[in-house]
């Protein structure tokens, strides 16, 4: 049940970070034409920050439960 949890928690932390990023400008940061480099820094960003915030949620959740 708890591994089951943790998936849910990763990939809903992995979706906001993917969200959250949506709202930057690549565009204008990178060359333009480097679509596909943009695209791989935006999904490599994403599951970064993602896996950063869920290791944070489950390190406060399992300090409480046990």
């Amino acid at each position: 049940m708890i591994d089951i949890m943790r998936i849910v928690i990763y990939l809903v932390c992995f979706l906001l970070a993917g969200y959250a990023l949506s709202g930057i400008d690549f565009e204008k940061i990178m060359k333009r034409g480097h679509t596909i480099h943009i695209q791989i820094l935006y999904l490599l960003l994403s599951m970064g920050i993602g896996y950063l915030v869920a290791q944070f949620i489950l390190g406060l959740s399992l300090n409480y439960i046990m």
